[in-house]
């Protein structure tokens, strides 16, 4: 009984940890001005008006991830007792390579990634909301044609 109790517990605490670090991340999003689709735009748009500034918050946050998963990787379980679960696969396929190409298809033609569609949807965006809707709807797709396939 104590020990079921003690994991629910930490399962509670990581959901908090969650729930905190998904509101610092979404602060950072709008700090930064990558849910503000037109400050993407002109980030990716080279031959145009640059606006290079996200360039240092990726870079940022690329750092920070690196050595997040440098950390991680010598654990196999999280300060609360949890398993870490990080991917392993190393392959690059057909897949992954067409995944990419969408996204930053999708990304390039709107200015919005998932993150901060999920930031423009609790600010009541429209943009957000139309975003999220069709992130859903190509997912579902997606699914149909990867049970075919499977």
């Amino acid at each position: 009984m104590v020990k079921q109790t003690k994991k629910n517990t930490n399962q509670t605490l990581a959901l908090a940890f969650a729930l905190f670090s998904g509101l610092v991340f979404g602060f950072g999003l709008i700090l930064a001005g990558m849910a503000n689709p037109a400050k993407v735009l002109a980030f990716l748009d080279l031959a145009g008006q640059w606006d290079p500034s996200l360039g240092l918050v990726m870079g940022g946050a690329i750092a920070v991830g690196i050595i997040g998963f440098k950390l991680a990787s010598r654990r196999s379980k999280s300060i609360l007792g949890l398993p870490i679960n990080l991917p392993t696969s190393r392959t690059i396929d057909n897949r992954l390579i067409l995944g990419s190409l969408l996204f930053g298809i999708g990304w390039g033609l709107v200015g919005i990634c998932p993150a901060p569609a999920f930031v423009l949807l609790g600010t009541g965006s429209i943009k957000g909301i139309v975003f999220l809707l069709a992130m859903l709807v190509g997912m579902a797709i997606f699914e149909v044609f990867d049970t075919k396939n499977k």
